[in-house]
C-alpha cells in the first residue's frame, strides 16, 4: 500500500497540472472509479516522452533563433521541472475504496483541520471556493501591478478599489463565520434601501412602512397586516394609469414592485401573505367584471374591499373572539399569557369590565420584552398581575388554571406558528395538565404544513441578544470592574454564533382549544375553516 503522509492539501494549486479529484467525499471517489479505466487509476500523470521531446526540440530551435526566444523558453523548462518534482512529491491519491479504515479516518481529520484553517483565515469553507478566491486575488494583484506601471493615477484608483474589495470580502467572511451553518437558507436581517434613485417609482408611504417594519416600530401580525393594507389603499388611491391602459389591468403591475420592496425589507408574516393573495384575487375579479368598470369605479371598489376586509376579518373578528373567550374565564382563575397579543389584551380588559375576579401572570422573554407593554396596560386597569421570564415558566405555572396566548398563523396540520417561546410555554402547561387556549382570527389560517421551526422562519438581529452594558459584581474583589460587556466583540470569535429566531411551531397535541370569530374549535379543524372561507369569498362578486 502507498504511504498517505504525502497527500496534497485541497488548497494546493500546481502551476498548470490538471487538478486531481479530491477524495474527501464518497461521491468523488465513486465517479472516479466509474469513469476512469482500471489501468488509469494508478498511472502517474506525467507528460509523454513525445511531448517532452517535441518541447525540447522546439526550445532548441528557439534558442538558435535569438536571445528573446531563449528567455521565453526558459520558464517553460522550469515549469516542466517543477511539475515533475510536484508529481514525485505528491503521488496520485488512492480512492476511498482502496483505503483502509485508518487511512480514511486520517484523511477526514486532515480535511477537517484544513477547513478550520480556512475559516480562521477568513476564507470560504469549501476548498474549491477558497482556491478560486486566492486565484482571483492574485489576478487582481497582477492587474493592479500592471496598471501601476502604466499610469500612476490609474494605479492609485485601482489600489483603492482593491482595498475596498478586500474590506468587503473580510466583512462578508466575518459575517458568514458567525452564522449558523444549517440556517444559511434563512435571509439575514437587513436595512432597506431608501435612496430615491433606486426607488423613485415607489410610493412614499411604502418607503416609510418598510422602515417601520425593519426597525420593529410596527410589530404584531394584526398591526402589520392593517398597516400594509391601509398603505396599499393609499397607493391605489394615488395611482394614475398610463393613457394606453386601464386602471383595473395596470394596478396589479403597479403594486408588484411595492410588494417586492416590503418583502425585501423584512420577510412577510404568513398572515400578510394571505392578505396579499386575497388582494390579488380581488384585482383579478375586477378585471373580469362585465361590463368593464371605469377607472374611478374600479379604484373605489378596490378601496372599499380593503376597508371591508379590515373591518370584518380583523376588527369585528377580534370583538367576536373576545365575546367567545369570556365563556372560558370564571372567578378565581389564574391566567398565564406569553408576550403580547392585541386580542388577548382586549379579552383580559373586557373580562375586568365584566367584574370577574381573576389574576394574570405575564411571561416574557428577550430581546423584545413585549410582555412589559402588556403588563403596563393591565396594571393601569387595576388587574392583579405578576411578571416572570421564560426561564421560570415552571415556577409561574404552579397556581395557573388556564393559559391563553395569541398566534401569528394557524397551519393546515393544526400547529400554531407564533412568537418564539410559545411552544415551550404550551408544552410546559401540557405537562402540568393545564388547558392551553389560542386566540386566532380566521384570516390567519394558512394552507401550509410545517412540523419544525427551521425550514421556514425569520432571523432577528443577533446583536439584540448582546447586552452592551458592563456587569459589575462587588463580590469578586480580585477581578477589576469590566469596562465593556463580555460579548461586545462576539463577531471576532470565529467559534461563537448567536441565533435569534423570531418564531416557533407548537404541535397540535399541546393545544386544547382555538378561540375564533366563528366559535370555539379544535385546532385540527383549521383546514375545514380555511376551505369554507375560500369557497365563500370565491362566490362573492
Amino acid at each position: 500500500m502507498e504511504p498517505t503522509g504525502n497527500k496534497s492539501s485541497p488548497l494546493h494549486i500546481p502551476g498548470t497540472v490538471p487538478q486531481q479529484p479530491v477524495s474527501g467525499s464518497p461521491m468523488s471517489s465513486s465517479y472516479e472509479n466509474q469513469w476512469l479505466a482500471p489501468e488509469d487509476h494508478n498511472k502517474p500523470r506525467v507528460s509523454s516522452p513525445l511531448a517532452r521531446s517535441s518541447n525540447d526540440s522546439s526550445n532548441s530551435s528557439k534558442e538558435n533563433s535569438g536571445k528573446e526566444n531563449t528567455s521565453s523558453s526558459q520558464p517553460q523548462q522550469q515549469q516542466q521541472q517543477q511539475q515533475q518534482q510536484q508529481q514525485q512529491q505528491h503521488p496520485p491519491r488512492k480512492s476511498q475504496k482502496d483505503m483502509t479504515k485508518a487511512e480514511r479516518r486520517a484523511l477526514q481529520e486532515q480535511q477537517r483541520l484544513e477547513k478550520q484553517k480556512r475559516i480562521a483565515a477568513g476564507l470560504p469553507k469549501s476548498a474549491k471556493k477558497a482556491s478560486e478566491m486566492e486565484a482571483n486575488k492574485k489576478q487582481q494583484g497582477q492587474q493592479q501591478h500592471q496598471g501601476g506601471s502604466g499610469a500612476g493615477s490609474g494605479a492609485s484608483s485601482g489600489a483603492a478599489g482593491g482595498e475596498e474589495k478586500k474590506k468587503k470580502n473580510k466583512a462578508h467572511a466575518k459575517t458568514d463565520q458567525n452564522q449558523v451553518p444549517w440556517l444559511m437558507h434563512l435571509d439575514p436581517p437587513k436595512r432597506p434601501n431608501t435612496s430615491t434613485s433606486n426607488n423613485k417609482d415607489l410610493h412614499p408611504a411604502v418607503l416609510a412602512l418598510g422602515l417601520y417594519f425593519s426597525e420593529r416600530k410596527i410589530v404584531g401580525s394584526n398591526a402589520r397586516c392593517v398597516a400594509m393594507l391601509e398603505t396599499f389603499a393609499k397607493v391605489i388611491e394615488d395611482h394614475k394609469p398610463p393613457s394606453d391602459a386601464t386602471f383595473a389591468r395596470n394596478i396589479q403591475k403597479h403594486l408588484d414592485p411595492h410588494i417586492a420592496y416590503l418583502l425585501a425589507t423584512r420577510p412577510m408574516s404568513l398572515s400578510m401573505r394571505e392578505c396579499i393573495r386575497w388582494l390579488k384575487k380581488e384585482v383579478s375579479d375586477i378585471v373580469e367584471e362585465e361590463p368593464p368598470l371605469t377607472d374611478d369605479e374600479a379604484r373605489n371598489r378596490l378601496i372599499e374591499c380593503i376597508e371591508r376586509f379590515i373591518r370584518e376579518r380583523i376588527t369585528m373578528a377580534d370583538q367576536l373572539i373576545v365575546q367567545n373567550g369570556l365563556q372560558k374565564i370564571q372567578d378565581g382563575d389564574v391566567i398565564l399569557t406569553y408576550g403580547k397579543s392585541s386580542v388577548v389584551e382586549s379579552l383580559l380588559l373586557e373580562t375586568k369590565k365584566k367584574g370577574i375576579d381573576f389574576k394574570v401572570i405575564v411571561v416574557d422573554s428577550r430581546p423584545l420584552f413585549e410582555g412589559k407593554h402588556l403588563l403596563r396596560r393591565l396594571a393601569a386597569a387595576n388587574i392583579k398581575c405578576s411578571y416572570h421570564l421564560l426561564s421560570s415558566v415552571y415556577v409561574a405555572l404552579r397556581d395557573v388554571t388556564k393559559v391563553i396566548m395569541g398566534a401569528h398563523a394557524l397551519l393546515n396540520n393544526g400547529a400554531v406558528y407564533s412568537r418564539v417561546g410559545t411552544a415551550m410555554v404550551a408544552m410546559a402547561a401540557s405537562d402540568k395538565q393545564i388547558p392551553v387556549m389560542i386566540c386566532c382570527e380566521t384570516y390567519k389560517f394558512v394552507n401550509r404544513t410545517q412540523v419544525d421551526s427551521l425550514v421556514l422562519n425569520e432571523l432577528g438581529h443577533p446583536d439584540d441578544l448582546v447586552s452592551t452594558k458592563p456587569i459589575y459584581n462587588s463580590n469578586h474583589q480580585s477581578h477589576p470592574n469590566p469596562s465593556e460587556s463580555s460579548l461586545a466583540s462576539w463577531r471576532d470569535q470565529s467559534n461563537l454564533r448567536l441565533l435569534n429566531l423570531l418564531y416557533d411551531v407548537t404541535p397540535s397535541k399541546y393545544i386544547t382549544l382555538v378561540i375564533t370569530e366563528v366559535g370555539l374549535i379544535p385546532c385540527t379543524s383549521a383546514p375545514v375553516i380555511w376551505r369554507e372561507y375560500n369557497e365563500e369569498f370565491g362566490k362573492r362578486t
